[in-house]
C-alpha cells in the first residue's frame, strides 16, 4: 500500500488533533493555522496540495517507513567519474561525426569510459557498488550506456586502425593520414593557383597525380595487411580512412575527372582483348581441325577405292 493511501486512511483519526493543537509527532512540529492551509513538517512550510515526496515524508514520520537507502560515498564517486567520462566521450563523437574523424580523436576518451567502467565493475562484495549501480533496476542505465559507446567502436572498426594496445594511432594509419593531407593540400593548391574552371582541372590531374597513387596504393596495401585468410569475415579498416579515401576518389574521379594514367591502361587493355578474342580463337581452331580431319577421310576413302578397282581389274586380266 502506498505512502499516500495509509496517509489518507489516516487523517480522519489525525484531524480532531490537529485542529485542537495538540502535538503528534515529537520533534515535529505539525499544524493548522486558522484561515491558512499551511502545514509545517520538519522545520518547513508547505502549503496545501501537499507534493508526494511530502506526502511519502509526512507519512514515513507517522509509520516509521524507512526511505530509500542512499548510495555509498564510493559508489557514488565511481557513478559520476563514469558520468564525466561518458560526457567526454560522448561529445567527442559528435564533434568528429563530419568529416569522419572520431578513431583519431576519441580514443582517449573511450578508454577512459572503458577504464572507469571496469572499476565499477571490480567494485569488492562488501560496498557492492556493481550490484546497485549496474543490477538494481530493469533498465541498468550504466551498462546500457557502455554498451552503446562499445557498439558503435566496434562499428567503426577504430581497432583496425590503433596499435595493439589501443593507445595511439598504429603506424600505417599514420602514414595515410600524412598522404591523405599531402594529396588534399595538392588539390588545394593547384586550384588557387590556377583559378580553374570547373570543365579544366587537367593542370590538377597532372600535378598531384603521383601523390594520388602513392594514397591509393598505401590504401591498398593496407587492405591486404589486414586480410586473414583463416577468417571468413569480411576486413574493413577504420571508418576515418574509409570515409578519407572515399573523399579523394570522389574529387579524383567525379569532380575533377581525372582519367587513369596510359601505364596502368595497357595492361588493362591487354588482358581485356586477350579474353575477349579467346572463344574466337578456341571456334576458329576447332573449326579448322575439324575440316582437316575430314579432308583426311575423304582422302583415305579415295585411296581405298582406287585400290579396289585395280584390283578388279588385275582379276579380269
Amino acid at each position: 500500500m502506498g505512502s499516500a493511501t495509509l496517509l489518507l486512511l489516516l487523517l480522519p483519526g489525525v484531524l480532531p488533533s490537529l485542529c485542537a493543537g495538540e502535538n503528534l509527532l515529537p520533534g515535529r512540529h505539525l499544524s493548522l493555522q486558522s484561515g491558512l492551509e499551511e502545514i509545517v513538517v520538519g522545520g518547513r512550510h508547505r502549503s496545501w496540495p501537499l507534493a508526494l515526496e511530502d506526502l511519502s515524508s509526512l507519512a514515513s514520520g507517522f509509520l516509521g517507513v524507512p526511505q530509500e537507502p542512499q548510495l555509498d560515498p564510493e559508489c557514488k564517486e565511481l557513478l559520476t567519474a563514469f558520468a564525466n567520462s561518458s560526457l567526454r566521450l560522448a561529445g567527442c563523437l559528435i564533434q568528429s561525426s563530419r568529416p569522419v574523424t572520431l578513431c583519431q580523436n576519441c580514443y582517449h576518451q573511450f578508454g577512459e569510459v572503458v577504464q572507469q567502467f571496469e572499476n565499477i565493475e571490480n567494485t569488492t562484495k562488501t560496498n557492492r557498488c556493481a550490484q546497485s549501480l549496474l543490477m538494481s533496476d530493469r533498465l541498468q542505465m550504466v551498462a546500457l550506456v557502455n554498451n552503446f559507446f562499445n557498439d558503435t567502436w566496434i562499428k567503426a572498426n577504430c581497432a583496425n586502425c590503433l596499435n595493439k594496445n589501443n593507445e595511439g594511432l598504429s603506424a600505417g594509419t599514420v602514414t595515410f593520414l600524412a598522404l591523405y593531407n599531402e594529396s588534399m593540400a595538392c588539390f588545394k593548391q593547384n586550384l588557387q593557383e590556377d583559378n580553374l574552371l570547373p570543365s579544366n582541372y587537367s593542370v590538377v590531374c597532372k600535378n598531384c597525380n603521383a601523390t594520388y597513387k602513392n594514397l591509393s596504393s598505401h590504401y591498398s596495401e593496407m587492405q591486404k595487411n589486414g586480410q586473414h585468410e583463416e577468417s571468413g569475415e569480411q576486413f574493413h579498416l577504420c571508418i576515418d580512412i574509409e570515409d578519407a579515401m572515399n573523399i579523394t576518389q570522389r574529387l579524383w574521379s567525379t569532380k575533377f575527372n581525372c582519367s587513369v594514367p596510359c601505364t596502368d591502361t595497357v595492361p588493362v587493355i591487354a588482358v581485356s582483348l586477350f579474353i575477349f578474342f579467346l572463344p574466337l580463337v578456341f571456334y576458329l581452331s576447332t573449326f579448322l581441325h575439324s575440316k582437316q580431319k575430314k579432308r583426311v577421310l575423304i582422302l583415305g576413302k579415295r585411296i581405298h577405292s582406287n585400290a579396289s578397282f585395280a584390283n578388279i581389274q588385275d582379276k579380269s586380266n
